[in-house]
Formats: C-alpha cells, sequence, structure tokens
C-alpha cells in the first residue's frame, strides 16, 4: 500500500528502512525514506508503521 503518494513511497519501503537502520526518530526515518517532505498527509501513518516496526524488533540481550 502506498503511504506517501507524492513520492510513491510504500508501507513496505517504509518497514524495510526501519528494520534496517532502526530510526529512533521521524526525522531520522526521512533522511532514510522520502515521506511527509510534500503536502504532510502521510506523516501519521508512516510514524505508526516506524513505530510498529522497532516494536516487533527483538532487542539484543547482554551476553557477556
Amino acid at each position: 500500500m502506498y503511504v506517501c503518494l507524492c513520492n510513491a513511497v510504500s508501507d513496505k519501503t517504509i518497514r524495510q528502512a526501519v528494520r534496517r537502520y532502526q530510526p529512533r526518530t521521524f526525522q531520522q526515518l526521512k533522511t532514510l525514506v522520502p515521506v511527509g517532505t510534500q503536502c504532510g498527509k502521510c506523516v501519521r501513518v508512516a510514524r505508526q508503521i516506524m513505530e510498529d516496526e522497532l516494536q516487533s524488533i527483538p532487542e539484543f540481550e547482554n551476553i557477556a
């Protein structure tokens, strides 16, 4: 599904960027994927996808 129509960014693209780079803020996500740069209608959905994806990434355990 397209999240950002202005820049043709899909939810799959956002999920892949979040899994790979794990941005902690929306500003960091914007440096990876061109969302929220034009009309701004995609910001809420893109932020929600980022937060959902970050919660699904397992945290590393302290092994030492």
